[in-house]
């Protein structure tokens, strides 16, 4: 008899560690590669190791896995460590884009990503801090 495991939360959803770490590298990847995330690139130091470590372990806890971020932090105060950045509609969208595109990429589920791109969109919109 096969036992089905029930996956509880967006964590193991997506796959866990292995295909978060995967997915957060291909959106690291194609900011620096594509001139269309060029906006927001520029935001980010020329080398994004400590970014891509930073999202990764954000999105752990945020998805029900572990609470990397949270262990080594505190708490992320998403808005207030954005402030220093001009984020605006255009800022938002490539934001947004781009994680579409590396959730494609890596093969994650359709319908995970649908619901995730409606979470990202909320959080993206709110760290907004510049008309336009």
């Amino acid at each position: 008899m096969e036992e089905q495991e029930e996956k509880s939360n967006l964590y193991e959803l997506i796959g866990g560690a292995d295909k978060l770490r995967e997915m957060v590298d291909r959106f690291y990847d194609l900011m620096q590669l594509e001139t269309e995330f060029a906006g927001i690139n520029q935001m980010h130091p020329q080398s994004n190791d400590s970014s891509r470590d930073k999202l990764f372990w954000f999105l752990s806890g945020w998805m029900g896995g572990p609470n990397l971020y949270i262990e080594q932090f505190g708490h992320p105060r998403l808005r207030a460590r954005h402030l220093p950045y001009a984020i605006g509609v255009a800022e938002r969208d490539q934001w947004l884009r781009c994680m579409a595109w590396a959730m494609q990429d890596v093969g994650i589920d359709q319908a995970l990503q649908e619901h995730l791109m409606s979470s990202f969109y909320q959080t993206a919109d709110w760290m907004r801090n510049t008309p336009g």
